[in-house]
């Protein structure tokens, strides 16, 4: 009884001091975290790395990948760029197993790790800010060391009452017999993983198990397949009824466990007899922390290279859902200011976009004196202000202020950005037809000068929106903007190839020039009721109708020139 109250003990303790380390180390890293995995996904590589670092520094792979996850869904970083950091966080989490086997169950630390609780505890309660953090990173970090000693005294006493020889044989027998030991003590470790909800809490009882002679060197194996399988339950758990992006994610990284464990088992009866040989002279503690970071290097290393087809392999069997507008808008951003900023933002390009494609389209046909479909606006209008009703409800729903000075430049750019596009819509859903009725020669200017303004305002909200390209993605970062397809891949927009400055100010010069026509057009429409030639409730219609052109062109160019990140 007292054996399985340790066991269970050093396990709850390690769990708790796990869970208070990496709230600390996340609060220390502050805004760096989601910083660093913005920059550092430009190659899958580079991705797998940083996400293997960052994960090792907060020692959470479930911190890093709610980050991605969000990062993802904001459309700050694409679904390859997010799998590639996901797969690092893999290789990164093996860090604790690493502590166990160099320090845990090799030394009793429960001498120095009693007064660095204190002292933690001490820190956490009445330091400001990140000295608080910092507290309880090291309150956490001590109560891991104490959960370590705790379970190794329970394995101690565990190691009376089982023994290998007891646990399924996986070498020294027939190739049925050893396959199917195996099996068995990978779905234990499966069910271990699940129980704990914790893979590393799991690696540390094996390890410890194995220190105190409870099981053989390549039982601990079979163990450590399964427990890395059953990392995929609590991801498939949280999946249920969350985001797309959290679903695809969560598929990916199951079917990455899955044909990890599966070149494990191919591959067991190589790996395992020659780590029984090395045993001799490394520690089997050492070997086997070992193991289980080779084990989820190889995983990476055989899917990194195709990373792009496994994406596209994952998101057929997950297509995305919903509107294209609002596709941005995911609970899983509000997770973290700037990436429900981003999402926001994207969503404002994404509709500004739209809005303003339709009506240059429609523009240009009256003023080619095409015919435009009764209602062809409809639909379009309704969907841009239901989406930007959406991302004001979004944006309401921010986890918190924004940790820095440039952080909050965007906050504020997107606010003012999402305002504009609102007023917009108000016009563009007013708008029953567009275009001008038949007139003279400034009415038809007025049109296309407005035609104009609005190609170009959807030209720069489609590179704002665009999905960012991991080929380029220092320089993005560096321009806030993202030069890949559009929304619509068939369109082509007039300003496409131009830089954003220069985009902008052809934008600025459309909406300054329409000010003008209008002034001209009102002094004229003026002149042709003084005349005769028009009666006053056409000339009204007229004069109205080219101060909704300069409204629309006004605010399209405000917005965009928010979205871009510029002050108008």
């Amino acid at each position: 009884m007292s054996t399985a109250i340790s066991v269970l003990g050093g396990v709850g303790l390690f769990l708790l001091g796990m869970s208070v380390m990496t709230a600390g180390l996340k609060g220390l890293a502050g805004s760096k975290l989601r910083t660093v995995l913005t920059k550092a996904a430009a190659t899958p590589l580079s991705g797998a790395l940083w996400g293997a670092i960052v994960t090792l520094i907060v020692q959470s792979s479930s911190a890093t990948t709610m980050t991605t996850i969000g990062l993802v869904s904001a459309g700050v970083l694409t679904f390859p760029q997010g799998l590639a950091l996901v797969f690092g966080a893999n290789v990164g989490t093996t860090g604790t197993g690493w502590l166990v086997a160099l320090i845990g169950v090799r030394v009793s630390l429960t001498a120095a790790a009693l007064p660095m609780i204190f002292v933690g505890a001490l820190i956490k309660l009445l330091g400001p800010g990140r000295v608080s953090a910092a507290g309880a990173a090291l309150a956490g970090f001590a109560l891991v060391l104490f959960a370590l000693t705790t379970l190794q005294q329970g394995m101690g006493g565990l190691a009376d009452q089982l023994h290998p020889a007891d646990l399924p044989a996986v070498l020294g027998t027939t190739w049925w017999a050893g396959l199917y030991g195996v099996l068995a003590l990978a779905v234990v470790g499966l069910v271990m993983t699940a129980v704990m909800q914790s893979s590393t809490a799991a690696i540390a009882v094996t390890l410890s198990a194995y220190y105190a002679g409870a099981v053989g060197l390549d039982q601990a194996c079979a163990l450590i397949i399964g427990q890395n399988i059953g990392t995929a339950t609590s991801s498939a758990m949280a999946a249920i009824g969350a985001s797309s992006t959290a679903k695809r994610l969560a598929l990916a990284y199951i079917l990455f466990k899955l044909i990890a464990a599966a070149i494990a088992l191919v591959l067991f009866p190589v790996t395992i007899p020659l780590l029984v040989r090395a045993s001799d002279s490394i520690g089997g503690v050492t070997l086997l922390a070992a193991y289980h970071t080779a084990y989820n290097v190889v995983g990476v290393l055989v899917l990194l290279p195709v990373i792009n087809g496994f994406t596209r392999l994952v998101e057929r069997i997950l297509p995305e859902r919903g509107s294209p507008l609002t596709r941005c808008l995911d609970a899983a951003a509000l997770v973290t200011p700037i990436a429900t900023v981003e999402a926001v933002r994207r969503t404002v390009a994404r509709t500004l976009e739209t809005m303003c494609g339709s009506l240059a389209t429609a523009l240009s046909a009256a003023n080619q004196e095409a015919s435009v479909a009764a209602g062809w606006t409809t639909v379009p209008a309704a969907e841009a202000a239901s989406a930007l009703r959406q991302a004001q409800e979004f944006m309401s729903k921010v986890s918190g202020p924004p940790e820095a000075e440039d952080e909050e430049q965007k906050l504020t750019s997107t606010l003012h950005a999402l305002d504009h596009a609102s007023r917009l819509a108000e016009i563009f859903s007013e708008e029953t037809e567009f275009g001008m009725p038949p007139g003279g020669p400034q009415d038809m200017r007025a049109a296309e000068v407005c035609a104009e303004a609005m190609r170009a305002a959807a030209s720069l909200a489609a590179e704002v929106a665009a999905v960012p390209d991991a080929s380029d993605r220092e320089t993005q970062i560096k321009l806030g903007r993202a030069p890949t397809q559009s929304l619509n891949p068939e369109k082509e927009p007039a300003a496409a190839g131009t830089s954003n400055e220069q985009a902008l100010a052809h934008l600025q010069h459309c909406a300054e020039a329409l000010g003008e026509v209008r002034r001209d057009h009102r002094k004229a429409t003026l002149g042709s009721v003084a005349s005769g030639a028009v009666s006053a409730d056409e000339a009204i219609a007229r004069v109205d109708a080219v101060r909704r052109l300069e409204a629309l062109a006004h605010h399209a160019w405000r917005s965009a020139v928010h979205l871009a990140g510029r002050s108008a």
